[in-house]
Formats: C-alpha cells, structure tokens, sequence
C-alpha cells in the first residue's frame, strides 16, 4: 500500500473498516466478549476508536452516536436484542486474557 497515494489509502482503509462494520452486523451471534478474548476489541472500542479520531480531526461525535452507527441501531436495542449473558467460561477466559495482559506490561 506504500505505492498508493494518501486519499487512495484513506479511501481503501475507510472502504475496509466499513466492510468490517458490516461483517460485524451479519454476525450479531459474534459477542463482544468474544471478540474480546480472541482479539483485545469489540464493537465498543471501534466506537471509541471512531471518537477518538474525530476528536484529532476537530469533528464534532459523541460516544452514543459513535456507537449507533458502529452497532448499526440505538445500542440499547442491540443490547436488548443480541446480547447474551456472558457464560462462566467466557467470563474466565477475558479474565485470564485481562491477567496476562497485566502480566506482559509489568515485564
């Protein structure tokens, strides 16, 4: 990607990043713990991600509305709607994830 130009780049990264939003959509069954455990986000974090970046651009998001659009509806009505409780086994495992996270920073 280093031969394309910026706005090519920006373009196929934000094309990528929508992609992965819709991804996201057409697998609800996927919960944010899992994606937690398997990858260190979730759905929140792109939503906080996005944020974040609008604030370095001077633009003008807010959290909830972040969120709306990562989740593709009002978050309590995603929450309502797919959100499972976390089972045991999965609660141990973002432990044990959250545990050696802590653990590598320390060294």
């Amino acid at each position: 990607m280093q031969n394309l130009d910026e706005k090519t780049r920006t373009e196929l990264e934000a094309a990528a990043f929508r992609r992965l939003l819709q991804h996201l959509d057409e697998h609800k069954e996927v919960q944010n713990i899992d994606l937690m455990i398997l990858a260190d986000f979730c759905r929140n974090c792109l939503s906080k991600w996005l944020v974040s970046a609008a604030e370095k651009q001077g633009a003008d998001l807010d959290y909830e509305t972040a969120r709306e659009y990562v989740y593709g509806m009002p978050y309590d009505e995603w929450k309502a709607n797919y959100q499972q409780k976390a089972t045991p086994e999965q609660v141990a495992a973002f432990e044990a994830r959250q545990a050696r996270k802590r653990e590598s920073q320390g060294s």
